[in-house]
């Protein structure tokens, strides 16, 4: 099925240029979203009238795509989440809640401007594309963690599998103290020595010593 651009669509071509492409891709994908036009006669003709106005309005998409694209590259969003020991989620990280993550910090971005390949099932940190424009692309980090505590040492660098075994290691060493004061407290107790009613430890005069015989 042949289709014209009305805008840059990726591997496919630039605004303007006539494709060939699937009828299920033109049918479900480049018509409703009004990235094409089927490439009748009539539509190249008109077309052809309107492009110095569509070519205007894409370049200010585009403008606005980059000013917004040179604040939000890079850019660090924290998604909180539950999940196992192990950084399993208990569901998954969605376009959806990367698109509210940037947004509840202040950049406008829609989940259909998310491209994950698939959705985010573990904690840690992932990079995530952000379409602005046709021809503007930017990466994001979602942090994904339990806390905000743990995401704080996940964007210092640390792994969920380090926090674990800094955890069970802090862990064993609260044990091994708690045996230490235990064991202390035992030997103390056995080096006490006990003191008879009345205050005084001497020992009483052997019977065999008295002289009243």
């Amino acid at each position: 099925m042949q289709v014209i651009l009305l805008e840059r669509v990726a591997k496919l071509g630039q605004m303007g240029d006539v494709v060939d492409v699937k009828s299920g891709f033109a049918r479900n994908f480049l018509l409703p979203q009004g990235k094409a036009l089927t490439a009748s006669a009539a539509n190249v003709t008109n077309f052809e009238n309107q492009k110095a106005q569509l070519e205007a309005r894409n370049l200010e998409t585009k403008t606005e795509a980059d000013a917004l694209g040179e604040k939000l590259a890079g850019q660090q969003f924290v998604v909180i989440r539950s999940a196992s020991d192990a950084g399993s989620l208990y569901g998954s990280v969605t376009p959806r809640d990367a698109a509210d993550a940037a947004t509840a910090d202040g950049f406008s971005v829609d989940k259909k401007q998310v491209a994950l390949t698939s959705p985010i099932k573990e904690l840690g940190l992932h990079m995530v594309m952000v379409i602005l424009h046709p021809e503007v692309e930017v990466s994001i980090e979602l942090n994904v963690a339990r806390s905000e505590e743990e995401a704080e040492l996940q964007a210092s660098g640390k792994s969920i599998q380090e926090l674990e075994a800094e955890a069970e290691a802090e862990a064993e060493f609260e044990i091994a103290e708690l045996f230490d004061d235990i064991g202390a407290a035992a030997a103390e107790d056995d080096d006490l020595v006990e003191v008879p009613e009345g205050g005084d430890a001497e020992e009483a005069p052997s019977a065999e010593g008295s002289d009243d015989d």
